[in-house]
């Protein structure tokens, strides 16, 4: 990964102005924790300070960069005016000269719990302006179906910004980019076989529209105008590097301003210019998942002191973390038991083996013991989406290419999908459970109940010994584990346990360990992994699919750009 500047864009006035803005770019250092709806493993994010932007616009005249802005707040400018505006090449607030410093934090990747102490940690290290994303994926996960509390109430989160001194750049996509699946496009958009996402195509224009009539009249009361903190929102993201519609940009600009958006425009691409003018090792998270700080946040408050030539907000204490007893899980439940109350049933549970990148066809052997016709099953999984590329209109999931079994392409499946979704483990099954009297393989669920006092407390989950999987915590996706790294612990929010029982459920694909470990460390792995996996940081989901086949030998083999876990 190499640092990368950006070209801001703003629009205003008759003419559009082009400022190329001095940015600092970094790059979030951590894998964070995942609880919503569409992720089902722990993608890299952008959580707390991932991304510093610093705006350093050239001043005119008599004024210094180490001007005193501590009346430039939400708090002070009660009668608002004229807001954000461009000046020559400066920025002014309600009239004032004003340096825009703002840092990213993404609410839908921080527990609710802690989003005032992340936002006061932002404040503390010098920001005068949080940026912060509104992925469309999570808040329509399903067409038609839309979600703005909880964890994705980001109008409370805009308020509590405003609330600790703080304006607000708002990008409310489409795209977002950000490490998410499909850069934050719902996949069901897939579902259209001639879709063209980002473009003014009719299957995407209506379903943006709908969005948008849900999304923006929540945007437009929190405005700078109306009393409230935001005082920029970004046209699209990034749409330079994509540009498959001239008419795009023009189309989603008209959509915010009918709709209400009147503070200033702006949109955001790479400048290469930008990019010679940056040193190795531009990047590093400046807060880590957990909220503790990191040496380029004592960095960047240093030089903002120092600056501005005002004190700093004292920071606000470290949360506390605690490293609880490993447990074992003593109760597992077989993938083709919960089969059944899915209303699908599945016969045969004979592993055969891996069909991935690295092995694109496997041996069905003779000799196993078939009663009757046997019957072929497929488990596959879902790795996540590109967030990012031209290429993105392609990213179907699923059974999408022929298999063949002996050269001839099987086409006659059932295909049934089971989703890793909160709801999933809310099912009102009966109660299956097994004890574990030996060492069960997966695909299965195992069930542990980890008990604590009255104020849990932060940790990390370890998973050494297990394979690949998935993690609940009282029914909460907590993120995906691989034993092939990176990343080797899981980062578990004190606020996501209770006290006395907490159940922790986990889904192993292949072989489990003998318990589950916790530590008050992170380990996130080598950084060099991490870029080599970024094909893995999106959802999860698995479909199942049968077939009768005859007995004989039989080989069966895939398209490369699936992954399969195939049982006869």
């Amino acid at each position: 990964m190499k640092p990368h500047g950006k070209a801001y864009e703003v629009y205003g006035g008759n003419e559009d102005v082009l400022l190329i803005l001095a940015t600092a770019a970094f790059v979030q250092k951590t894998f964070v924790e995942h609880f919503m709806l569409t992720f089902l493993l722990r993608p890299v994010g952008i959580l707390c300070l991932s991304s510093g932007l610093l705006v350093m616009a050239q001043f005119g005249g008599d004024l210094s960069p180490r001007m005193n802005q501590a009346y430039l707040t939400p708090f002070h400018i009660k009668n608002r005016n004229v807001g954000l505006k461009v000046e020559g090449s400066s920025f002014t607030l309600d009239g004032s000269p004003f340096l825009i410093i703002a840092g990213t934090i993404h609410y839908f990747r921080v527990p609710r719990e802690y989003w005032r102490d992340r936002l006061l940690k932002l404040k503390a290290c010098g920001f005068n302006t949080l940026t912060t994303h509104i992925p469309w994926n999570l808040h329509e996960p399903r067409k038609g179906w839309f979600y703005f509390t909880a964890n994705l109430d980001f109008m409370a989160f805009i308020s509590i910004a405003s609330e600790v001194g703080l304006w607000v750049i708002l990008c409310p996509g489409l795209y977002i980019g950000s490490d998410l699946d499909l850069g934050g496009l719902p996949s069901w958009l897939l579902q259209d076989p001639k879709m063209k996402l980002r473009t003014t195509y009719k299957g995407f224009t209506k379903a943006m529209n709908h969005y948008f009539d849900e999304l923006i009249p929540k945007i437009v009361p929190l405005q700078y105008g109306k009393g409230g903190p935001i005082i920029a929102v970004q046209v699209e993201n990034e749409y330079g590097s994509y540009h498959r519609d001239k008419r795009y940009m023009s189309y989603i600009k008209k959509a915010l301003v009918t709709r209400g958006i009147n503070v200033m425009l702006m949109t955001a691409d790479d400048g290469k210019e930008l990019k010679r003018g940056h040193l190795k090792h531009g990047y590093g998270a400046l807060l880590t998942e957990n909220g503790e700080y990191t040496s380029e946040y004592l960095v960047f408050q240093e030089f903002f002191t120092s600056s501005f030539g005002v004190p700093m907000p004292q920071r606000p204490d470290l949360i506390p973390k605690a490293i609880y007893k490993s447990l074992r899980t003593p109760y597992y439940i077989a993938l083709w038991d919960v089969i059944p109350y899915l209303k699908e049933v599945f016969l045969n549970e004979n592993y055969l083996g891996v069909l991935d990148h690295f092995t694109n066809q496997l041996t069905i052997p003779t000799k196993m013991d078939y009663k009757d016709i046997p019957t072929l099953r497929i488990l596959v999984e879902n790795q996540g989406r590109l967030s990012y590329g031209k290429d993105i209109n392609k990213e179907r999931k699923g059974l999408i290419g022929d298999i063949y079994l002996n050269n001839s392409p099987l086409r006659r499946f059932k295909i049934y999908s089971l989703d890793m979704k909160t709801k999933f483990l809310k099912r009102d099954l009966p109660n299956i459970w097994k004890p574990v009297s030996f060492k069960p393989r997966g695909p299965a669920f195992f069930l542990g109940i980890l008990r604590m006092g009255n104020y849990p407390k932060d940790t990390f989950i370890k998973m050494e010994g297990w394979t690949k999987g998935v993690i609940f915590i009282n029914g909460r996706n907590l993120g995906r584990y691989w034993n092939i790294g990176p990343q080797e612990a899981l980062y578990l929010p004190g606020p996501w346990l209770h006290p006395g029982s907490n159940e922790i459920i986990v889904f192993e694909e292949f072989r489990p360990g003998q318990e589950i470990r916790f530590t008050n460390i992170s380990h996130l792995g080598m950084v060099f992994w991490r870029v080599n996996l970024q094909h893995l940081r999106s959802s999860f989901w698995i479909f199942l699919a049968e077939l009768e086949i005859k007995k004989a030998e039989f080989t069966i083999f895939q398209e490369p750009e699936l992954f399969l876990i195939a049982f006869a």
